[in-house]
């Protein structure tokens, strides 16, 4: 069901299946995929045909994983998942890990399964992955061993610490495998992130019928520009203070924790021109933000209003420059470039020190952040 998902994302099952070639160089396997539906929804079916059905133990999977040419992100991430089922099934039976013989799960169908969602997860260039809570299912399921609780004890061992859900769902909601290849390619459990969706996957179980659809859906994207903050917006309008003293004004509010101060020209009654003031701040300041507003300014009331702002994440950086260290911020913007802008006072600072008009440091400043490293920035 995984590979399945994966392959209606986008991946190549040839290629998927050219990699996995690697790491099984003496065995004929093929990978079919169809399209199937599940309560009414398209999804892809992957099955595994192998001629070879010798079960394997831990330490020769772990053999083949190592000698194959997969890059090291895919066996550090395969060899991780069979760890995981080699650890449980090692405590359940009471011996070696090495000496862990895997049934079900030492097949070439189980090798394709886990070695292949690293692959697909290579393929594709993910770098962070995200599942929900794991629901566990229930009912007895057979194995090489006879008949056996759902879910089974090799799964409630993998998903050690793991948030799960129980529910209605008969049968194995769960497998080792599945356990195996969740625990170890998501990094947090719960509810979706905030991103911005390119494409989902679905991929078929064989089983069909039931209350719910046996699909296991995969939703691929990439993080949301910036991060969403509530903030508050306090404002006020003058029209009889001395110019001289809006400068004093926004100084206070910045010190008492405004993100934000801006000044606009406004009509006010009788055609009196006059001047908006708003003060953008965190709920936790307002009160703050209001004190200074009406006590260091003529105003005799203000209004504010929760609002949202979306704000894109910043780097301090150093600039070197001719003239000496150069702070700046860098942010990276919607399209995935990185810009970066010269702290003025640090420019007027060395301006003033090096006796050197502060366009010359500028213009130093902009030019060795074209030679800025951005890898740590990205």
């Amino acid at each position: 069901m995984t590979l399945g998902a994966f392959i209606d994302l986008g991946v190549d099952p040839n290629r998927l299946s050219d990699a996995l070639c690697s790491c099984l160089p003496k065995v004929e396997f093929d990978i079919r995929s169809s399209w199937v539906k599940r309560s009414g929804i398209s999804a892809c079916r992957v099955i595994v045909e192998a001629s070879d059905k010798i079960p394997r133990n831990y330490a020769q999977i772990r053999g083949l994983i190592e000698e194959s040419l997969l890059p090291g992100r895919v066996k550090t991430a395969s060899l991780e998942m069979f760890g995981r089922v080699a650890r449980a099934e090692a405590a359940i039976h009471a011996c070696p890990v090495d000496k862990v013989h895997f049934h079900e799960l030492g097949g070439v169908d189980a090798i394709v399964d886990m070695v292949g969602a690293a692959i697909c997860v290579d393929f594709l260039g993910i770098d962070r992955l995200f599942a929900s809570k794991i629901p566990l299912g229930s009912g007895m399921v057979e194995c090489s061993h006879g008949m056996i609780p759902v879910p089974a004890p090799a799964t409630m061992a993998i998903l050690t610490g793991v948030p799960v859900y129980g529910g209605v769902i008969e049968g194995e909601a769960v497998t080792p495998t599945g356990a195996a290849i969740v625990t170890t390619l998501a990094g947090e459990f719960g509810a979706v992130p905030d991103m911005i969706v390119e494409k989902t996957g679905y991929g078929a179980g064989q089983r069909d019928g039931g209350p719910n659809p046996n699909l296991l859906r995969i939703i691929l994207g990439h993080e949301a520009v910036g991060k969403n903050v509530s903030m508050v917006m306090v404002e006020t309008t003058i029209d009889d203070m001395n110019p001289e003293l809006f400068g004093y004004l926004g100084e206070r509010l910045f010190e008492n924790g405004a993100a934000d101060v801006t000044l606009i020209p406004a009509y006010m009654k009788k055609g009196r021109p006059g001047t908006l003031v708003q003060a953008l701040c965190p709920d936790a300041v307002r009160e703050k933000i209001v004190y200074t507003i009406l006590s260091e300014s003529s105003s005799i009331g203000v209004r504010f209003y929760p609002v949202m702002r979306t704000v894109l994440d910043r780097v301090a950086v150093t600039l070197k420059t001719p003239h000496g260290p150069i702070m700046a911020k860098a942010v990276k913007t919607p399209d995935g470039r990185v810009r970066i802008s010269p702290e003025y006072a640090s420019c007027r600072k060395t301006a003033e020190s090096r006796h050197l008009p502060l366009p010359v440091v500028y213009q130093a400043a902009l030019a060795a952040a074209e030679d800025q490293d951005m890898t740590k920035i990205r």
